[in-house]
């Protein structure tokens, strides 16, 4: 069985690409694909990790999780989205590393899925708005403390994505950048679900819908329904020059409001995470999905 681990990142698509992909359960059930509610696993797996870390796990711990997650029905893939895969936001900083427990519980995760192909997936995000947008969804009352009194300018995602490709050396790794995700969507949900490019899926252009004007909306789809076989590259370029002229301001404006912050750093930081993303194509075995 393929078992795809869609590990978020936090505040990044909030649940919106699994929601999705639940939403075309149906038509992904004639490929071999189950997408289960999260409900049915998230909890399950937080506890498994616990136990794992105190008692060990059991030999039919993977039965208990499958029999639970898929209700008997049998099928090739299944997806198990999780922003808190990796933990809470309080744990997505630790002295200037990301997720430092993402290799703990891939290395618990491996072993309950030993005989299955496991496939990770992960949205990354400019630290420039990431770190400020966890830590509000953190208990700590300054950012600095959250930061454990790192620079913010340290953070790359290419150390997180380097230490699980020298733990987990086979494990295939699937990357794409939070703000690209309007442009790539369609092929996100696609790779994530294991299907052609040619499938039709419902919520294709769901995304769009948050972002941009009524009024673009309804020229846009217009456009759509009038030019049917677009290649996927046509319709990016589409898809860009819509959102050029009718994004919607608050949709695209990102509110950053830590003491201390100037937009000298928030310039820095964002060169910062440009220049990471040529690291990150540089790791063996990542496949970075780009516009």
């Amino acid at each position: 069985m393929q078992v795809v681990l869609h590990a978020g990142a936090h505040i990044t698509d909030e649940d919106r690409l699994v929601n999705t992909l639940i939403a075309n359960r149906d038509m992904l059930g004639e490929f071999g694909t189950n997408v289960p509610h999260p409900t049915t696993y998230r909890k399950l797996i937080r506890d498994v990790f616990q136990t794992a870390q105190h008692t060990g796990l059991g030999t039919d711990v993977r039965d208990v999780i499958l029999d639970t997650i898929l209700k008997g029905d049998a099928m090739d893939r299944v997806i198990l989205s999780n922003p808190g895969l990796f933990g809470t936001p309080k744990m997505a900083i630790s002295a200037g590393s990301l997720y430092a427990a993402t290799e703990q519980r891939l290395e618990i995760l491996t072993g309950i899925f030993n005989h299955d192909a496991l496939e990770l997936y992960l949205a990354i995000c400019n630290p420039a708005t990431f770190l400020p947008a966890v830590y509000q969804k953190t208990p700590y009352t300054s950012f600095d403390e959250f930061m454990r009194h790192v620079d913010p300018r340290s953070v790359r995602w290419s150390d997180m994505l380097t230490r699980v490709r020298e733990a987990f050396p086979d494990l295939p790794i699937t990357v794409w950048c939070n703000e690209d995700l309007p442009l790539i969507w369609a092929q996100v949900l696609r790779e994530m679900a294991g299907i052609d490019p040619t499938v039709e899926i419902e919520g294709e252009f769901a995304l769009l819908n948050e972002i941009m004007t009524p009024a673009g909306l309804k020229r846009f789809d217009a456009y759509i329904a009038s030019h049917p076989g677009m290649s996927e590259i046509q319709k990016r370029r589409v898809i860009a020059a819509f959102l050029d002229k009718f994004a919607k301001d608050e949709a695209i404006e990102e509110e950053l409001d830590i003491p201390g912050w100037t937009e000298d750093l928030i310039d820095q930081l964002t060169e910062i995470y440009d220049e990471d993303l040529y690291a990150i194509q540089r790791i063996p075995g990542i496949n970075l999905i780009t516009p």
